[in-house]
């Protein structure tokens, strides 16, 4: 599996196969004799590559490799390959890591994630979405009120989120797959909070309507309106601006974005697809937030970012039982072990989630 395991991570560091042997002072040959395994790298030359590959040398030794199936990526096209490879590289190694903690309890810790019974059996006009949201909110006894951790929610109904730095790439926001039947999504974790909210809700949206829509109907609009009335349902769009609206104040979107975490322009789409003001104003509007620039960055103080906690929370339960040690826990979260006993001894103020 090493040789796998090099070509993935050097790959994923965007390095090729010379670029690789100059970090570490050997032949390209050389290189591609270890990644084809028809050569065993030494300990010492397993260090070096793990620094040039920016992982730590146990990623080398894991012994399943993982692949993600059925990808759909939310992203701009223009997306270089390299780019995405480097991204599935980052999530396939946290889900790994993510499985092997797993694998550790006697029973699993996470539930298995189920289809919400009540769905309709096909979806011909878009309205429909917003009964298939209330059904999902009442299964999940979510009620009609803002979302406070979203992605707690995900993960308590099976669904796996990981949180990935993407370097402040603007072409990236998120993508969902599964790996051995599990779904999982992950989104960038530099985003603004609303942002983050809005793609975890329409790759939730993917989940609930697959196989549910018309031919007619557009796959992703119909994930963007999923994704606004996840986070802001009909009834609590209605309570807030009434049935119908001439006019909307940008402060009333302001305030309802700081409630509900979705963004103004996410809340006017919801006016317009409820009816309470007409597509035209609506279009007037989303206008005059390009003159003024809130179509980049809307005006007031981000919502917050969201936060992975449970595999965090994962790696001390299992501490705290000795189904693993303080090396163990450490090398899970790819940390070294000072930093980790740091952690643990709530040290250094800052106990940031590893993931």
């Amino acid at each position: 599996m090493i040789g796998q395991r090099l070509s993935r991570a050097r790959k994923a560091a965007g390095l090729s196969l010379r670029d690789a042997g100059a970090q570490i002072g050997l032949t390209h040959a050389s290189i591609k004799k270890y990644e084809d395994e028809q050569a065993t790298p030494t300990s010492a030359t397993l260090i070096k590559l793990a620094r040039a590959f920016n992982v730590r040398t146990e990623y080398f030794f894991r012994p399943e490799t993982l692949a993600l199936d059925g990808i759909e990526y939310r992203k701009r096209s223009s997306l270089p390959k390299k780019q995405l490879k480097a991204i599935e590289h980052e999530v396939i190694d946290q889900i790994e890591r993510r499985i092997e903690l797993e694998n550790l309890f006697p029973a699993s810790p996470v539930s298995p994630f189920a289809p919400v019974p009540g769905l309709p059996s096909q979806i011909t006009d878009p309205a429909q979405i917003e009964c298939v949201v209330e059904t999902v909110r009442k299964a999940w006894d979510l009620g009609y009120g803002p979302i406070l951790d979203l992605i707690d929610v995900l993960e308590t109904h099976g669904i796996r989120v990981f949180l990935i730095d993407t370097n402040t790439n603007q072409k990236f926001d998120g993508l969902a797959a599964s790996v051995n039947q599990m779904p999982l999504i992950v989104v960038g974790c530099n985003w603004p909070g609303d942002r983050q909210r809005f793609t975890l809700a329409h790759e939730l949206g993917h989940l609930m309507l697959s196989g549910l829509l018309a031919d007619d109907i557009d796959e992703e609009m119909a994930c963007n309106r999923f994704a606004g009335a996840f986070l802001i349902p009909r009834k609590s769009v209605e309570q807030e601006l009434g049935a119908h609206r001439n006019y909307i104040e940008p402060k009333e979107l302001a305030l309802l974005k700081e409630e509900f975490g979705l963004s103004m322009a996410g809340i006017l789409y919801r006016t317009r697809d409820l009816g309470i003001v007409t597509p035209a104003w609506r279009d007037e509007q989303a206008k005059l937030f390009r003159i003024k620039g809130w179509h980049l960055k809307e005006p007031g103080k981000q919502f917050p970012t969201e936060k992975a906690h449970v595999f965090e929370q994962m790696v001390f339960h299992a501490l705290a039982e000795e189904y693993i040690g303080e090396s163990k826990a450490a090398e899970l979260m790819k940390i070294s072990l000072t930093s980790f006993q740091t952690v643990r001894s709530l040290e250094g103020g800052d106990a940031a989630a590893h993931q």
